[in-house]
């Protein structure tokens, strides 16, 4: 079985623990924030609830990643698999500024943490997939033998 590129399951292991970690810290900063007796429209709470979704799915998205690839290196999907349903969304969405300037310090702070993380394993991601060369689609591939079939 061959191995990624600049990746290896020591590198996995360490961010799928730093990435539970984090995970945790976020679950438990937007679990039990306090939200006080504001109204619904207040903006504050609108912007913690904005960010708490986006900050929540971005770590989910982080550790499915590294799920993926804790069992290709344990044998359990192949590369094929991997590299077909194992690629984290490059694009993924930053924390809106607006939003952050009514949060606090803290929770802007963890906000920031999981963007660091998430564009971490977006390099790792990128790095891998860029060091293997594309291979010719199978429909290129038999057009190719057809058209030389016919000349």
């Amino acid at each position: 079985m061959e191995r990624p590129a600049n990746m290896n399951p020591r590198i996995i292991e360490a961010l799928y623990g730093e990435g539970l970690v984090l995970s945790d810290e976020v679950r438990a900063m937007f679990s039990f924030a306090d939200h006080g007796d504001r109204s619904p429209e207040d903006e504050a709470r609108i912007a913690l609830s904005c960010e708490a979704l986006r900050t929540t799915t971005r770590m989910m998205h982080a550790v499915a990643w590294l799920l993926n690839h804790r069992a290709y290196f344990r044998g359990e999907i192949s590369e094929f698999q991997l590299r077909r349903y194992g690629k984290l969304q490059s694009d993924f969405p930053a924390a809106d500024p607006e939003r952050l300037a009514l949060l606090s310090p803290t929770v802007c702070e963890l906000i920031g943490a999981t963007e660091r993380f998430y564009a971490r394993l977006s390099r790792l991601d990128r790095g891998w997939r860029d060091n293997v060369p594309m291979q010719v689609p199978a429909i290129r591939r038999l057009r190719d033998r057809l058209s030389g079939m016919v000349g």
